[in-house]
């Protein structure tokens, strides 16, 4: 584990806990009113160490209402996304020095396994003290008490309590109908009921869950101690809001505490519990608790209210776009992009040619004139591919791997031949792109929209030993103007240099059975998107790394890297267990310092909602 994989969680605690210190600051404006108000608010602040702000941003990004990317955002979406970045991102944004040492590979292990030893202890202690309980209600026999729920009596010298959550019962002492009084014994009874009547039970068992999984936040613990001083609170204000006499209720529970064990659990709501002193004190002055006004009850319904809406409504406000690419959904998009004046489309016989024309390889080019496309019996699915992802900017992305999903299953096997004209000199890349993908919509009745989906990634971290990237120097390679390049297909050649300039970019060559990866003046975030993306996983830049480099790699592609083992093992000839030499993971941190990481990352994903067999010419 990276130090930088633990920033969610860093931002998740800071952000619970700043959480928890506006509930303890709205417990104390209401700390003349009744308990149970206060115990909720505490209850809501130990339910959101189990909600991540990233969860509600994430549900927001799901109903986004919205197809197109917002032209600016509010203030307040901006402020709100600032306060909600972790601390260790500022950290981590800052440029990094080439010499900086990383975390060692023992802190890696050694939080996870502290982490999993303190749930595991914590959870072993809870079962076992529920088994314990178990067990003497199991003993115990029934008692005959007309009340709502169960009543059982134990042989055990423990409090009376509530045990159970969807079928409680409540447990006895023997003989504590002989050592309190009847009135003592209703107003114990009357407290019990209380806490079934709240459900006292289950709200306590989510806060254990919490204190499971957090055990190591004080901040966790302190949240249940002030639950359970407000949980008993509420209940004596109940009891005396019945008409029981408040000497008569506090002696019954000193009688408890002096004759009784403490119950083990707080899920198992008792009668004890809290400060003894201070609670008999309140109990006997029979202060009569302030009810809401309603401008605090308003104030607290707003607050709550905000506090789930506000990051859902950010997250709708803030998300991905989804472009939706159909011919009846975004007329403006279609205004804006080129069509053909003329094309037609035919399907290719079962031998792979169109009526008419030669027999010729999927996708196949036989004309390149500019202002005319020809596509020799492609199948849908490379149509799509060549227009939303190869060519989709108008511009040859070569290693562009946007994965196409959904559609029937007759476009990875029909074929089509393609003959459009556009009016004027189009390029190939803006004929095979933008104005491919008008085509498709108009004749094939498509349908498409960008999908973002977390899976599985490679983080890129700083290795063990520091960085060793070369910086790069400038003039020390002469840009390419890709302004024209990529209006001719196949694209043309740049002029030859002299022998002592070369041009800046990167490239890959075979070389014996490894592969050669350069790079000039290079950021790393290019570096991954150009260099990289030969690997089966995308790649996560998280070094924090700014500036310009120059790369060299040879390694041995693997299957990790399926093209470039494809290409190395066929120019060589050679089966993949022949290939020899350093993978990518070991010459990226032998040569350059850095690291390839399981993780997890955002993928693009194209998926086709509605696709037809075009209509005849």
């Amino acid at each position: 584990m990276n130090p930088t994989d633990l920033r969610p969680i860093a931002d998740h605690l800071w952000q619970s806990t700043v959480f928890a210190g506006i509930a303890g600051l709205a417990t104390l404006t209401l700390r003349t009113n009744r308990a149970r108000v206060r115990y909720w608010l505490w209850l809501m602040a130990s339910c959101k160490f189990l909600v991540p702000l990233s969860v509600l941003f994430a549900l927001g990004g799901q109903l986004a209402w919205r197809t197109a990317p917002p032209a600016t955002q509010s203030g307040l979406s901006i402020a709100i996304q600032e306060v909600s970045k972790p601390f260790t991102a500022r950290a981590i944004s800052a440029p990094v020095s080439l010499t900086q040492p990383v975390a060692h590979p023992s802190l890696s292990l050694a939080l996870p396994v502290t982490w999993m030893c303190g749930f595991a202890g914590i959870a072993f202690s809870w079962w076992i003290r529920w088994r314990r309980i178990l067990e003497t209600v199991r003993r115990s026999s029934p008692v005959p008490l007309s009340i709502p729920i169960p009543v059982k009596s134990s042989p055990h010298l423990l409090e009376p309590g509530v045990f159970g959550i969807y079928r409680p019962v409540l447990l006895l002492p023997e003989g504590i109908f002989q050592r309190l009084t009847s009135t003592q014994m209703q107003a114990i009874i009357a407290h019990e009921l209380c806490h079934i009547r709240y459900r006292d039970n289950l709200t306590a068992a989510v806060h254990m869950f919490v204190e499971t999984i957090f055990w190591f936040h004080p901040l966790v613990w302190w949240i249940g101690k002030r639950m359970v001083v407000e949980r008993e609170r509420a209940c004596d204000e109940e009891v005396l809001l019945l008409g029981s006499d408040p000497q008569v209720y506090a002696e019954g529970i000193l009688n408890v505490c002096k004759l009784y064990v403490e119950s083990p659990l707080v899920c198992v709501s008792g009668v004890s519990g809290s400060n003894l002193r201070k609670r008999i004190a309140v109990i006997l002055s029979n202060r009569a608790a302030v009810k809401l006004s309603f401008a605090k009850k308003a104030a607290l319904t707003v607050a709550g209210l905000a506090a789930l809406a506000l990051p859902i409504m950010l997250g709708m406000m803030n998300a991905p776009a989804t472009q939706a690419q159909s011919s009846s959904s975004d007329n403006s998009t279609r205004v804006a992009r080129p069509k053909f004046e003329v094309a037609s489309i035919k399907p290719c016989s079962d031998k792979g040619s169109a009526p008419g024309r030669k027999k010729g390889g999927a996708g196949a080019s036989g004309d390149l004139s500019p202002g005319t496309l020809r596509l020799d019996c492609s199948t849908v699915m490379d149509l799509i591919k060549g227009a939303y992802v190869l060519f989709a900017d108008g511009r040859v992305n070569p290693r562009s791997r946007v994965p196409v999903e959904g559609g029937p299953s007759w476009i990875n096997s029909v074929r089509y031949q393609i003959d459009a004209k556009a009016n004027g000199a189009r390029g190939q890349g803006m004929m095979r792109g933008p104005m491919l993908q008008t085509l498709l919509e108009d004749r094939f009745k498509l349908k498409i929209h960008h999908e973002t989906r977390e899976v599985p990634a490679y983080a890129l971290t700083v290795a063990k030993g520091g960085l060793k990237l070369h910086p790069f120097q400038e003039g020390s390679c002469i840009p390419r103007d890709f302004t024209t390049f990529f209006e001719q297909f196949p694209p043309q050649p740049f002029p030859e240099l002299p022998p002592d300039q070369k041009y800046c970019g990167g490239g890959t060559t075979v070389k014996g059975a490894n592969v050669t990866l350069e790079a000039t003046a290079m950021s790393i975030d290019n570096f991954i998107k150009h260099s990289l993306p030969g690997l089966d996983r995308p790649v996560v830049n998280k070094t924090g790394i700014t500036g310009l480099f120059d790369f060299h790699l040879e390694f041995a592609p693997d299957e990790t890297m399926p093209d470039f083992r494809d290409s190395a093992t066929g120019a060589n000839s050679a089966t993949p267990s022949e290939l020899a030499g350093p993978s990518i993971f070991t010459t990226l941190q032998r040569q350059l310092g850095l690291k390839l990481e399981p993780a997890k990352g955002l993928a693009d994903f194209l998926i086709i909602d509605q696709v037809e067999k075009p209509s005849a010419n």
